[in-house]
């Protein structure tokens, strides 16, 4: 039986609780079609962009691998790959789709977990990667995300994240939200008769930092900026940052 979102994101982005909520009705409504539309939304590029992200990461032989909302595996997949001697954790909020992430992986080094970002279920000091595919901008409390981050990730150890991105101008902004509202609401009439569904993309970033106000956050909490590059004009970003040794929570 197919699920119908029902909810205006706008009224439930500004709470912490409401968002997660939030996150776990909508993500379980689009988990059917999350693959083909990422793929849709992105003119087939989102693929290309999370093999650069994993690109990104240093050649270390058997890290300890943590994918935040993890969807439905596919840079679990990657980190796997990567990483043949190492361990990869997938974590995410929805059921449905945790349970695709599994059908789809037949390697046995990764294992899935159901679970918040807010709350990660790892020793301090214990992780050396950390990357998520539109993970920080679904974070229901994003300053709370970077201080388990901080605490689960080695010194020197590496995060790694494609997002949407905010520019920092007005212009930039206004621009970025009526592309972003266009494209998605005409995927969310289309997949689902609700404009609402992907048309969250754009209501959520009404609430996440700038490029140039994610970079200094990402600093304040103990993280140096590694690389980074944009994409289609600048609407989306790899940003790849380390844990400083010296640094604190």
């Amino acid at each position: 039986m197919s699920r119908r979102f029902g909810l205006r994101p706008r009224d439930y982005l500004g709470h912490h609780a409401a968002k997660q909520a939030l996150n776990l009705e909508l993500f379980s409504v689009v988990a059917p079609k999350y693959d083909f539309v990422t793929k849709a939304l992105s003119l087939g590029r989102d693929g290309k962009w999370k093999r650069q992200l994993v690109a990104f990461l240093p050649d270390w032989p058997a890290p300890l691998c943590l994918d935040l909302a993890c969807g439905t595996g596919d840079i679990t997949r990657l980190l796997a790959a990567r990483y043949p001697g190492g361990k990869v954790v997938g974590l995410d909020l929805t059921p449905a789709m945790i349970d695709i992430a599994r059908h789809l992986t037949l390697d046995r080094t990764v294992d899935y977990l159901e679970g918040s970002m807010q709350n990660l279920p790892f020793e301090n000091d214990s992780v050396d990667i950390v990357t998520g595919g539109y993970a920080l901008r679904n974070a229901p409390d994003l300053e709370r995300l970077l201080d388990e981050m901080h605490r689960v990730l080695r010194p020197g150890g590496k995060l790694a994240f494609l997002d949407f991105s905010k520019a920092p101008t007005q212009p930039g902004r206004v621009l970025g939200h009526m592309a972003l509202k266009f494209w998605g609401g005409f995927w969310g009439w289309l997949l689902h008769g609700n404009p609402n569904v992907y048309g969250y993309i754009a209501d959520s970033l009404r609430h996440y930092p700038d490029r140039r106000s994610l970079r200094a956050t990402f600093d304040s909490h103990g993280f140096t900026l590694r690389g980074q590059r944009r994409y289609y004009l600048g609407l989306l970003e790899n940003l790849v940052f380390e844990k400083r040794s010296d640094s604190r929570p």
